[in-house]
């Protein structure tokens, strides 16, 4: 059954792995802000939420703010607000990898277990270029960046380009997350980064195709041993066939360690639009491929988030709409399952109004945030944040 949003108990607690309560938000107990609008701070447009808790119990909300429209195209900066007392005020924003006329996104922001700081992942392309001309190599690759901050998120340092570490040769169009990435707490691979990511692949040599057809998606992951000083690629998924064509992801580690990834189905014959994959050995392989998940059959095309709660019994979560052929609705489902499976069945659906991309971030005990793209016309007018209980 899917519970609405008005049977759960909010609070504004923030607590994370390493963090502390803020007093503040205990004290407030607020339930809904609105980080990011439309029309704001010299912004016509913001997109792509992405969020962490700091190890000092801030909050970061992450964003592309985008200055021409809610295109993909433009000029668009990586954007952040802070919050000090659990998302229910928030720091001014603050710009933290500048397009300057060009377009840096993709936020994948995590917090590095050893040594606290916040690390950036994220992608840029010239400002004039579209996905469509970069998949037809008719534009630069896209590249990749890394930025850490040592002082809870007040400052970044400048955006150090990875791409060659990260890229193979015949690949045109890369994308981080979008969403928050992966620090692992369990097993041999224990303080691991792990970015889930998706490609496209360039045509092989005498075929008609541009590389522009969806069936040249492909997922791979990003993995650091030491911080985020240094990266190389983990698996690399994509048969290009047009099955399964695995775009945008997120990830997850479960209970018993394993990695549990997800991801958008731009346009592959395979049922639905989610899919999922395993891996057992901290992100370099997968156990199979991706492949369709069944039990998410309701979620249109569109980005998604899952997040494993930090306790015996906790769920996996998945934030993502749940009308198939619309995005509105924004949903909460709970998994059930281990490395061999995972089923997803709703929880609560935060409203009916028209909802796009989403990411989940911890909270106290019991306590889930959901920073997502929500208005009353259209799904890109505000990013909103609220808490979820008893999930």
């Amino acid at each position: 059954m899917t519970l609405p949003i008005r049977t759960l108990v909010a609070t504004a607690v923030l607590l994370g792995p390493f963090t502390s309560v803020p007093a503040a938000a205990a004290a407030t107990r607020c339930s809904v802000s609105v980080p990011y609008a439309a029309g704001r701070d010299g912004y016509a447009s913001y997109r792509i939420p992405a969020a962490v808790a700091t190890r000092r119990g801030t909050l970061l909300a992450f964003a592309e703010g985008r200055r021409d429209g809610a295109g993909d195209t433009g000029d668009i900066d990586i954007v952040l607000r802070r919050s000090t007392d659990g998302g229910c005020t928030w720091d001014p924003l603050t710009v933290v990898a500048a397009g300057a006329g060009h377009t840096r996104g993709n936020p994948a922001p995590v917090v590095d277990p050893r040594t606290g700081a916040v690390v950036l992942v994220s992608c840029s392309n010239e400002g004039t270029a579209t996905e469509a001309e970069i998949m037809r190599g008719e534009a630069p690759v896209r590249r990749v960046h890394v930025q850490h901050s040592w002082d809870d998120g007040r400052r970044f340092t400048a955006p150090r380009d990875i791409t060659d570490d990260v890229r193979l040769p015949s690949w045109r169009w890369y994308a981080t997350g979008p969403g928050h990435a992966l620090a692992l707490t369990r097993g041999p691979y224990a303080g691991r980064l792990v970015v889930p990511a998706n490609h496209s692949a360039a045509p092989p040599a005498g075929s008609p195709d541009t590389g522009r057809e969806s069936r040249y998606y492909g997922a791979h992951a990003l993995v650091s041993d030491d911080g985020g000083g240094h990266w190389r690629l983990g698996f690399v998924d994509g048969a290009y066939d047009g099955t399964v064509n695995a775009n945008e992801s997120t990830a997850a580690q479960l209970l018993d360690g394993t990695l549990y990834f997800n991801a958008r189905d731009q346009g592959g014959t395979a049922p639905g639009n989610r899919l999922d994959a395993f891996s057992r050995d901290g992100g370099d392989t997968l156990v199979r491929p991706y492949a369709p998940q069944p039990t998410l059959a309701d979620v249109p095309v569109v980005q998604g988030s899952v997040l494993q709660l930090d306790r015996p019994d906790g769920p996996l979560l998945f934030s993502g709409p749940a009308e198939p052929t619309a995005r509105r609705s924004l949903t909460v489902r709970r998994g059930t399952g281990t490395g061999a499976g995972v089923d997803f069945t709703p929880a609560v659906t935060l409203s009916t109004l028209p909802a796009a991309y989403s990411d989940l971030v911890p909270l106290d005990t019991g306590t889930t945030g959901v920073l997502y793209e929500t208005g009353a016309a259209g799904p890109y007018e505000t990013i909103e944040f609220r808490r979820l209980e008893g999930l």
